[in-house]
């Protein structure tokens, strides 16, 4: 009783209350690191070097007045942000963060297609926001979005079809011992695969350079223009916990999840002091600086841009690359 219902919901509340922090302090470091490469200084007012702007913001938008347009669909406008919110949170359930059964939630045979399948939800939010607001802006942004999405879903489910192929399991647990038990990380193994899952997890999570729906110089504020307060949070809170479970996904598919680089090579044995958590944490800040730095770095694609780029260059290539993978795997 107390190990199949408690300890779960300890674990799920321990990583809820994790994924919330980890957020505010990433708005944090992403405004630190866009500063620098400015060459600013950032926030530096609250606390000891801007420390704690972290906390100052989510207590603002707490307190800020929460306003709903007269001419919205109000039940529809509250629900938005929350399914945008959910899926994010509730795809943390099947990603490990060590070997041990103590750092996950659950380790089922479907992890992989559970992540698939609850972050894509996630969209309907954003549609039902733009929809429901209504406003033109956050109507033409949720469109967008929605047609973004989708674009990119179809060549990001046929790359991780071919890291399914070549771990042989659909389990996030699996793909990383089928990484130790090869002796290299797949990135090395699938860089092609690589590259476009890191790219479509920057289109999925609406991140510059594919930040369309949001472009603030054509749609104001994107789908959440509307929103202030507590629901406009929960958008933000979205939006970040999306990027960390993307940056945690291509951590375990490509990079190895927890393991130290590698893992069969006995003159590296002595990385094995380092704690198998802080490997896939420590990889999982560097995908995320890396999305923080093409953000300083990049400019906005146009839409027509963005939809040629994933129907006529990305698709083909993931078509290609899992052919070339079922080839490889009936030969080898």
């Amino acid at each position: 009783m107390v190990e199949t219902i408690l300890v779960p919901l300890l674990k799920a509340a321990v990583l809820v209350n994790a994924i919330l922090v980890s957020v505010t302090f990433l708005v944090l470091m992403e405004r630190k690191v866009i500063a620098w490469a400015q060459s600013r200084l950032g926030p530096m007012r609250a606390g000891p070097y801007g420390v704690l702007q972290a906390l100052a913001d989510p207590i603002k938008l707490i307190l800020k007045e929460d306003i709903t347009p007269a001419k919205a669909d109000k039940f529809v406008f509250t629900l938005a942000p929350i399914l945008s919110l959910v899926p994010a949170l509730v795809a943390f359930a099947v990603v490990p963060f060590g070997p041990d059964p103590l750092y996950y939630i659950s380790d089922i045979n479907v992890g992989l297609l559970f992540v698939i399948s609850v972050t894509s939800i996630g969209v309907y939010g954003i549609i039902l926001a733009g929809w429901a607001s209504n406003s033109k802006y956050p109507l033409i942004s949720s469109l967008r979005a929605s047609a973004q999405l989708i674009s990119y879903e179809i060549a990001v489910t046929m790359i991780l079809v071919s890291v399914i192929l070549t771990a042989g399991t659909l389990s996030l647990v699996g793909i990383v011992e089928a990484q130790l038990e090869s002796g290299f990380w797949f990135g090395f193994i699938q860089p092609v695969a690589f590259v476009i899952l890191f790219i479509g997890g920057l289109a999925e999570t609406n991140r510059v350079p594919f930040d369309l729906p949001e472009a603030e110089t054509e749609l104001t504020g994107g789908f959440h223009t509307e929103y202030s307060g507590m629901r406009f949070s929960l958008f933000f809170l979205a939006e970040y916990a999306n990027i960390i479970v993307i940056s945690a996904l291509v951590v375990i598919m490509f990079l190895g999840g927890w393991l130290r680089p590698f893992p069969n090579v006995e003159a590296l044995a002595f990385l094995d002091i380092v704690p198998a958590w802080i490997w896939l944490i420590g990889k999982v800040f560097f995908i995320l600086y890396i999305f923080i730095w093409l953000r300083a770095t990049l400019p906005r694609y146009r839409y027509d841009q963005l939809m040629s780029l994933g129907w006529k260059l990305f698709i083909p290539i993931a078509i290609g690359n899992l052919v070339l993978t079922a080839i490889a795997k009936v030969a080898f």
